[in-house]
């Protein structure tokens, strides 16, 4: 277990009352049923994700919770079910129903995606800057000077010494791995980021300051994201709504302060009695 200080960001009140107040939600997984073969992924998977706020995807491994972030991610197609995202010019898409080109286009833009080992999510044979550049690139940005001064002003924000600039990933620590893959990601302003386990991996005092640049970063630029953990501290942390997921179906939601506090289904009664044995 992760050993951070457990939090909710905001009250279950003034998050009730936020989310009650947004007209559209920024993302909508309705029926989502998948399946590798005859193993079943996840089934009738449906929920929504507004502007501003992250929701957390909690469960055992197997539990199904992966599927749904690559199915919500455009990474693999549903067995059955949609995905609708609504993007900056307040279009609802289906994001599996998209040209590849115009999906491409809104993952490397209006969408990031913070891989568990950072080495997925960079290039590992070109320089720091490089990689942040490269997603500057896709979205547009042709400006030499103006690339490189966003690239390093992203260094400083993931708190990266700026001179590493020209260092390739590869002569980086796996915490700096992590934050320079944070960089490329939000360095296009998305509006919606999927986390895939940020911290798993990383020594607990690194995990906590990753924890603590995230919450940081998504707050102050109001993004929404998708938390997939097996660490209850950190969903609590980080997220303020929760999906427990258990066989490939959710079984409670709700306020993370609720469903951690109090919660209903004996599943995540379990899963939360563990974490305060451990």
């Amino acid at each position: 277990m992760t050993n951070i200080q457990e939090q909710s960001p905001k009250t279950g009140q003034e998050l009730s009352l936020q989310y009650e107040s947004e007209k559209e939600p920024l993302l909508r997984a309705q029926g989502l049923t998948h399946y590798y073969g005859d193993k079943l992924g996840c089934r009738e998977v449906s929920f929504e994700v507004y502007p501003g706020e992250i929701l957390g995807l909690v469960g055992e491994s197997g539990s199904g919770k992966t599927t749904v972030l690559k199915l919500i991610s455009g990474q693999m197609r549903p067995y059955s079910g949609q995905v609708l995202y609504r993007d900056a010019h307040d279009q609802e898409l289906d994001l599996h129903l998209l040209p590849e080109g115009h999906r491409r286009l809104l993952l490397r833009t209006e969408l990031g995606f913070v891989h568990q080992n950072p080495k997925d999510g960079l290039n590992m044979a070109v320089s720091a800057g490089a990689n942040i550049a490269d997603r500057l690139l896709s979205g547009g940005a042709r400006v030499y000077r103006e690339v490189r001064n966003r690239a390093l002003d992203w260094l400083e924000r993931v708190e990266i010494n700026t001179e590493r600039l020209d260092d390739r990933p590869g002569q980086y620590s796996g915490g700096m791995l992590q934050r320079l893959q944070i960089a490329r990601n939000l360095v296009t302003s998305p509006r919606l980021v999927f986390l895939d386990e940020p911290t798993g991996g990383l020594d607990v005092s690194v995990q906590a300051k990753l924890l603590d640049l995230i919450r940081n970063l998504t707050g102050s630029l109001k993004l929404a994201a998708v938390l997939v953990t097996h660490d209850l501290a950190v969903a609590r942390l980080l997220s303020q709504r929760l999906l427990v997921m258990k066989e490939g179906r959710v079984v409670e939601t709700g306020l993370t302060d609720r469903v951690l506090d109090d919660p209903q289904d004996p599943y995540t009664q379990l899963l939360v009695s563990s974490t305060l044995e451990a």
